[in-house]
């Protein structure tokens, strides 16, 4: 999943970054975790976004300062190439990847203490899109698990792929979720999978009919399904209890939408954002917010019953996701300017330039806010609406696209090194 100078949609990389909170936030994160009981609020990043769904972690400290040689624990290889973001359950440290000239797609496992690779499962080969955005991969959907299993999304076969997997990589179902097949703007697909009680949510939009899809998370069997306009678009959903009551909150197609988790029924839709979107909308309180895309630029902010857009600007994260933390949203816009607007007004705190382009989401972890940038840099600073307040500047691969999965005072984090033609993907474990 995440800036362009030419005039095409872009893709959105689906990407996070970790981080952790003061203690409210950690009560959100153990809400969200109240149907998964096998699930841990400070030592789990079992989906995107983490455990509050929202790039904000449990409050363990963690390290600012992060490098070849700063605080790794373990740095390992990972085979193919992809932009899903790791995630962590128990013991265990979950990607998936694609081998792009044998088309193969697979989930992979690592020993969260070693780093070492426990399985590798190949769950689809062959009939790979013909095309896909530069800026993609065929592996750029998050796994999401549920304790019990992973759930994976791939896009082959003219088709939304969805497999469910046990924690030991024995697949468990495959679906084809709906067809998937884009002629316009062939970029390939992103969104990751949303876990909800006892269903796995997909979204799936292109220029053809396109879908909001449950599935039962033990049968991979249909359970609801909503139309949504038929033209691309990259974001996930995601769920939240903002406004008094559960709704799956959704950008795109120059909406800012709501549905009912449990039947997908739609809730509210205020018009906002642009055409194609690629970010996770967040929230603070009872506002939600929402940024894009192409082919115009648009953050706003809304009363989270959609009766009101409280304020709007033209600054754009498309990739990228936002924080929205005690009051403020920050963002790194596609221009590479952090921003920090008060939340119920839009008010401009300050900004910043640092570089982009942009990828990564910000997430609070430990008291500080990480944010990356395509290149590798990785700014470390505090979420103060007073000042930008810069802790540590880190560089670590120079090909970021993935977000860190921070939980249980660790960070995650998979990257690239390009030199010349030849690329390598690792995954880092960093700590005390």
């Amino acid at each position: 999943m995440k800036r362009f100078a030419f005039s095409c949609w872009c893709l959105c990389a689906a990407i996070i970054l970790a981080g952790a909170a003061a203690p409210i936030a950690a009560q959100d994160a153990s809400t969200e975790l109240a149907d998964f009981p096998k699930l841990n609020a400070a030592t789990d990043w079992p989906w995107w976004r983490g455990p509050s769904r929202n790039g904000i972690a449990s409050a363990t400290p963690v390290p600012t300062k992060l490098s070849e040689t700063d605080n790794v624990v373990w740095k390992v290889p990972v085979p193919g190439r992809g932009h899903s973001s790791p995630i962590v359950v128990g013991d265990r440290v979950f990607l998936t990847t694609a081998d792009e000239k044998l088309q193969i797609h697979s989930v992979l496992a690592f020993d969260r203490d070693t780093g070492k690779s426990l399985w590798k499962t190949d769950v689809n080969q062959g009939n790979f899109p013909a095309k896909n955005h530069a800026k993609n991969t065929e592996a750029s959907a998050t796994l999401a698990c549920d304790g019990d299993r992973l759930f994976a999304s791939f896009y082959a076969h003219d088709a939304v792929l969805e497999v469910a997997l046990d924690l030991e990589g024995n697949v468990v179902w495959k679906e084809d979720v709906c067809r998937f097949r884009p002629t316009m703007f062939e970029y390939g697909y992103a969104p990751s999978p949303l876990i909800y009680k006892d269903t796995v949510v997909i979204a799936a939009e292109y220029d053809g009919p396109s879908f909001l899809i449950a599935l039962d998370r033990a049968t991979g069997k249909q359970v609801w399904e909503t139309p949504r306009r038929n033209s691309i678009s990259f974001s996930t959903p995601v769920v939240t209890s903002a406004g008094g009551k559960e709704q799956l909150l959704i950008s795109g197609h120059e909406l800012v939408a709501a549905f009912n988790p449990a039947d997908g029924k739609p809730l509210w839709k205020v018009a906002g954002t642009t055409h194609a979107t690629c970010g996770t909308m967040v929230w603070d309180g009872d506002i939600v917010f929402a940024s894009g895309g192409y082919p115009k630029a648009e953050t706003l902010a809304v009363k989270a019953d959609g009766s009101k857009v409280l304020w709007r600007n033209n600054q754009k994260c498309y990739e990228q996701s936002m924080l929205a933390f005690d009051g403020h949203l920050y963002a790194l816009t596609d221009g590479g300017v952090m921003f920090c607007w008060r939340g119920s007004d839009g008010k401009e705190m300050w900004k910043h330039r640092l570089t982009g382009p942009v990828s990564a989401s910000p997430v609070l972890a430990g008291g500080n806010v990480y944010q990356a940038n395509e290149r590798g840099t990785l700014y470390v600073f505090k979420p103060n609406p007073e000042k930008f307040d810069l802790v540590e500047e880190n560089q670590v691969g120079n090909d970021a696209f993935p977000s860190p999965a921070i939980c249980g005072g660790q960070i995650f984090l998979r990257v690239a090194q390009r030199i010349g033609d030849k690329r390598q993907e690792f995954l880092y474990c960093f700590g005390k």
